[in-house]
């Protein structure tokens, strides 16, 4: 009977998911077709169809530290990527307008993909052509003051071990233009939705941030060594959150 009831919550949840951004998605998309000013129009309403989604689905939210954000300055921030769930957690997270990078398989997505297309870059992670143009693209947005969002794992972490192996990327973005990373710990958005199961469940996730890291001058070893500050860094935070 759980079980039953387990699936029908799931269904609900979907349900809403999708009728919202059906609602919204609209609103959404016109600000930001019509001027690249119109992003605070359309992140706002994003962040409504998290608020609300995350509402109905029995899902809250507990920030840490989230008064370390500068709103003036552009950062690249990072974080461990365990949930589908998370979708909804970062346009709540993070108070300014970003970019994404997302997985060109969620584009096709019937209309998710038409409306989160506008404020993610998707990329191929198997077409070093394609990983290229995003960064580029990353790069166009933070000389607008726009900041990014990477998940440096470049994959969804369905292991037991805290963090994947970084990708290069976001650090290498760093680097070049001098801004800096902001890594974010998201505690228990895998217990919304387990490992290995498309259910979903009511709780509560814990999102941390850390104080900006800034890049090291450019150099054969900056983006090494910046990776394995930030991959310590992060991971410090996901095992001590408190």
């Amino acid at each position: 009977m759980i079980k039953i009831i387990h699936v029908l919550f799931t269904i609900y949840s979907i349900i809403l998911f999708f009728t919202l951004l059906l609602i919204l998605g609209l609103f959404i998309v016109i600000p930001l077709s019509i001027s690249p000013a119109g992003g605070k129009i359309s992140f706002l309403l994003f962040r409504i169809w998290a608020r609300v989604w995350s509402f109905g689905s029995g899902i809250r939210y507990e920030f840490h530290g989230r008064d370390i954000i500068d709103r003036s300055q552009p950062y690249i921030y990072i974080f461990n990527h365990r949930s589908f769930v998370d979708a909804a957690i970062i346009p709540l997270a993070i108070p300014q307008q970003v970019r994404a990078l997302g997985k060109k398989e969620l584009s096709n997505i019937p209309f998710f993909g038409w409306v989160v297309g506008k404020v993610a870059i998707w990329v191929d992670r198997t077409d070093t052509e394609s990983r290229k143009k995003s960064i580029g693209q990353l790069v166009s947005f933070l000389n607008q003051g726009i900041s990014a969002v990477v998940a440096p794992e470049g994959t969804r972490n369905d292991s037991e071990a805290p963090l994947l192996p970084f990708k290069s990327g976001a650090f290498r973005l760093a680097v070049e233009t001098g801004i800096p990373i902001l890594p974010i710990a998201v505690i228990g958005a895998n217990k919304i939705m387990k490992k290995g199961s498309l259910l979903i469940r009511p709780g509560k996730v814990k999102i941390y941030f850390s104080k900006p890291i800034y890049p090291p001058s450019p150099s054969e070893t900056a983006v090494s060594v910046l990776s394995k500050k930030c991959q310590s860094r992060l991971e410090a935070m996901i095992l001590t959150p408190e």
